[in-house]
């Protein structure tokens, strides 16, 4: 049994943030009902590259029922009501104020209901001047200050979409916080979690740094601001090799042991991480001389024999082949309008205990089933 059967969630629900975080709840054996507009969660044609389905889709709608309903139609709004009546938690991410004007508002649904948890995810909160204000990942990445902070000489966002995920997990803790003191109080409650709050809490380190150390850390591409070495670095032989040193003791080891430079550690350049940092240019130049006379392969086994972090950069194909995934079975099947696809086990791991991984569905392939369920006439 897996620990939230038995739980239903009607999630109205569109684009990544709200999917990621009840595609999490699905994992965990709840019952996810995915209301979507006759035409579909437009997230459907963000990309054709999975089989001719959007790869954002695939990755965060699996084991969901479809249920297509045109909320602005009486019938469907009758149909809505009769849903989350049965459900246990609601969630949704419309834009700010709709779904109060549907009638979905959380004041009222818990009036009706006081054991309804109900889980409001926005761009920028139900308060302030950005209340209205469209909030998509790029611009809450930009107004949260990680573009300013990320890229090398020109700023860049990340190449995920970071705001999404953060808003998505910390919904995913909040309704998963809800659900456990509902078990203690016997009541529900309602909250809400806004992408820039979410993602202003991920900005902790720079805040600090810039608040109170006078300058904001320098974009430094894949390098750390306030780390060093840490980063890529050539080998003779023309590859990258990434490492990352977190403290004194780890420096003298990979002066000694990785560089053989013993005399480099108590360089007055370089006795203290804030003085490598101040110095990076140098130090960059003072290991890649050691380095240039190795192959990468030699420096990853020197690393590894004295215990310094390191990775390969690999493409997404080599990730798709990753040996440690392959190792540990991290790789199901899930079906889809599609076919078979290949999809990663989620990452909360329980030893003997399979999680959910069930079809993704079609545009409203369950509505005539949960019709049924609700006393509601079939749709042709």
């Amino acid at each position: 049994m897996l620990p939230l059967e038995g739980v239903t969630v009607v999630s109205l629900e569109q684009a990544v943030a709200a999917p990621f975080a009840t595609r999490q709840l699905a994992d965990l054996g709840a019952r996810v009902i995915k209301v979507e507009r006759p035409s579909g969660d437009f997230a459907r044609g963000y990309d054709t590259a999975v089989n001719g389905l959007s790869s954002h889709f695939v990755w965060i709608n699996r084991s969901k029922e479809s249920i297509a309903l045109d909320l602005k139609d009486p019938g469907d709004q009758r149909v809505m009501d009769k849903l989350v009546a049965k459900a246990d938690v609601f969630v949704q991410n419309l834009a700010p104020g709709a779904a109060a004007r549907l009638g979905l508002g959380a004041d009222r649904l818990r009036e009706r209901d006081p054991r309804l948890i109900v889980c409001d995810l926005s761009g920028y909160g139900s308060s302030g001047p950005y209340e209205k204000k469209k909030a998509y990942d790029l611009l809450v990445q930009c107004e949260a200050g990680l573009v300013s902070i990320t890229g090398g000489e020109e700023p860049a966002k990340t190449g995920i979409s970071t705001a999404d995920i953060a808003g998505g997990m910390y919904a995913f803790s909040g309704i998963l916080t809800a659900l456990y003191e509902r078990e203690r109080t016997g009541r529900g409650s309602a909250f809400e979690v806004s992408l820039f709050d979410a993602l202003g809490e991920w900005m902790g380190f720079p805040y600090y740094y810039a608040t109170y150390g006078g300058q904001a850390p320098r974009r430094s591409g894949a390098r750390h601001a306030a780390i060093a070495p840490y980063g890529p670095f050539a080998a003779g032989d023309g590859t990258k090799v990434f490492l990352g040193v977190q403290n004194e003791r780890e420096w003298v080891r990979f002066c000694e042991q990785v560089l053989r430079l013993p005399e480099l550690a108590a360089d007055p350049r370089f006795d203290a991480n804030p003085k490598r940092v101040d110095n990076v240019v140098e130090l960059q130049g003072a290991i890649e001389s050691v380095f240039a006379s190795m192959t990468g392969e030699e420096i990853e086994q020197r690393l590894e024999e004295v215990g310094i972090a390191n990775a390969r950069m690999r493409s997404m194909a080599e990730f798709a082949d990753h040996p440690q995934l392959a190792a540990r079975d991290r790789w199901r099947e899930v079906d889809s309008p599609a076919g078979p696809l290949r999809a990663l086990l989620p990452p909360i791991t329980v030893a003997g205990r399979e999680p959910r991984m069930d079809p993704i569905p079609d545009i409203g392939s369950h509505t005539n089933k949960i019709l049924e369920e609700l006393d509601e006439p079939p749709r042709d």
